[in-house]
């Protein structure tokens, strides 16, 4: 560092030095310049011995302190490892006291082993002898009593068998009314009410397949020179006459219920106006079709008028109509769906329901009856295919297919269908039945009622709707009515075809009489 700084003095000396002598000859100026650069320079190696000196004393002064430091760094880590040394040899002294215990213990455990071992052996004899003397006991008290172990464990089995049936058919009555009570009160108050506001004709329409004659003359007009008349009545109409022994009557028969009414219409204005021939029967025909057409128009308008629906496509109100000659068991169809509607409106308000498209759903969900005459399927599935084809809602559409639990129900409209479509079919008045139907069905019903063991006596009431069940009561427990009205039940709906629902009622009574003499 001394010679740096002598070298860069000497180097500002004498630049500074030649710039004089270019400048100017020797001179005082020069002498007194060159005399203070000697002075500079002298001062220079003063100090730079100085910087030296400091340097030197500097650099011991960090070394020492650099030897200390790692003297005492040294120091710490000793004695870190003595205390490590110290931890791993009582850490060493426990383990092998530990694993002393260890063994100790082992050892009284194989001691114990050997022991229980000893005990097994005792135990199982003992066992051996236990069996062979219940064995033995056994084979006395069948003796003593004269019945196998295997028959008492039987009439054991059945005495807690019936003990746990009465039980839970206890316990069944009871969490089933429970959990009926307050449904049915909801339920009887909504159906209720929607009965009691459904004011309908409770006059069923037949379906016409008979017309009546004014005398025997009439079958002949009709029948015509060589059968020309009733052949020509037959191609304009695709409908059936029959004329047969019959008096003053003429049986028409077709599937199709618009073909039928339009050939009964006919020959109604035929007889009227007296002049059948073909060319009469034809411009008839041709005149009653398009009267029968617009009526149709005419009536599913007024259904959907009554209702309060709109927007309904022009095809389903002309089917609506066609309803209108359609019967089921008496009962008229088109009637029925107005009915269902208006039932379904009225529930679906007080459940808080869309009420017009319950009233829709409920109108439409017989719609597959006024073409199922000519397509194949049930009619649920013909109406939902409609209904799909003219673009009614999806709600619509499962109400009509699921009404006679084809499909499952995704909505409450659809319940409420479901539920419609039973009240308008089973209210009073509703449907009637040929006589010896109706009589079949009550003896079947009867039948199913005595054919289970400790049943008295049964009796079909309220015209098939109910059937009452008077069991012995020595023999059917009050719980076990409860399960035998179930079973009744069951069967019933595995063998019998009815419209609505049957109610079955177990009864049970215990009668004591005694005569005072």
């Amino acid at each position: 560092m001394e010679t740096i700084v002598i070298s860069v003095v000497t180097a500002a000396v004498g630049f500074v030095v030649g710039m004089l002598l270019k400048k100017s000859s020797v001179s005082k100026e020069a002498a007194a310049l060159v005399e203070e650069s000697k002075k500079i320079l002298e001062q220079a190696k003063n100090n730079a011995a100085t910087i030296e000196k400091e340097a030197q004393l500097s650099a011991k002064e960090e070394a020492l302190k650099a030897q200390s430091d790692f003297e005492s760094r040294i120091s710490e880590k000793r004695n870190e490892i003595d205390k490590i040394e110290k931890r791993l040899l009582h850490r060493e002294r426990s383990l092998d006291k530990r694993i002393s215990q260890f063994e100790a213990k082992e050892a009284a455990i194989e001691r114990k082993e050997e022991k229980l071992d000893r005990m097994m052996e005792s135990m199982e004899a003992k066992n051996r002898e236990l069996e062979s003397l219940v064995s033995q006991q056994e084979a006395r008290l069948e003796e003593i009593a004269g019945i196998t172990a295997d028959d008492a464990k039987k009439e054991l089995k059945d005495l807690f068998y019936d003990e746990a049936r009465k039980e839970a058919g206890t316990l069944a009555k009871r969490i089933e009314d429970e959990a009926v009570d307050k449904a049915r009160e909801d339920a009887n108050m909504i159906v209720a009410l929607a009965v009691q506001r459904c004011s309908s004709d409770f006059v069923a329409e037949n379906s016409v397949s008979v017309v009546d004659l004014p005398n025997e003359e009439m079958k002949g007009r009709i029948i015509g020179r060589e059968g020309r008349n009733i052949r020509a009545l037959e191609v304009a109409t695709g409908v059936d006459l029959i004329i047969d022994d019959t008096p003053n009557a003429v049986i028409l028969s077709s599937f199709d219920i618009v073909k039928r009414e339009i050939a009964r219409q006919t020959l109604l204005k035929l007889m009227s106006d007296g002049r059948i021939h073909p060319g009469r029967i034809e411009e008839t025909v041709s005149k009653v079709t398009r009267d029968v057409n617009a009526q149709m128009k005419k009536e599913g308008e007024r259904a959907c008028m009554e209702l309060g629906l709109e927007g309904m496509h022009s095809e389903l109100i002309r089917l609506l109509g066609r309803l209108k000659y359609r019967t089921s068991y008496s009962q008229n169809v088109l009637q029925h769906s107005v009915e269902v509607g208006y039932l379904c409106g009225i529930m679906a308000a007080e459940l808080k329901q869309n009420v017009k498209l319950a009233r829709r759903a409920g109108l439409l969900h017989d719609l597959g009856k006024a073409v199922d005459q000519n397509m194949e399927g049930k009619h649920t599935q013909i109406g939902a295919d409609l209904a799909r084809k003219y673009n009614e809602p999806k709600v619509v559409i499962n109400s009509i297919a699921s009404h006679h639990e084809d499909t499952p129900a995704e909505s409450i409209i659809a319940i409420l269908v479901a539920a419609g479509d039973a009240l308008s079919a089973s209210r009073p008045g509703a449907r009637r039945e040929m006589l010896q139907n109706y009589i079949n069905r009550m003896q079947k019903l009867e039948e199913i009622g005595d054919s289970f063991d400790g049943v008295e006596k049964s009796y079909a009431i309220q015209a098939g709707r109910e059937i009452r069940v008077v069991v012995l009561p020595d023999r059917i427990t009050d719980s076990e009515a409860f399960f035998l009205a179930k079973d009744i039940a069951r069967k019933i709906e595995s063998e019998l075809a009815y419209p609505g629902e049957i109610k079955v009622t177990v009864i049970r009574e215990t009668r004591v009489v005694e005569s005072a003499r």
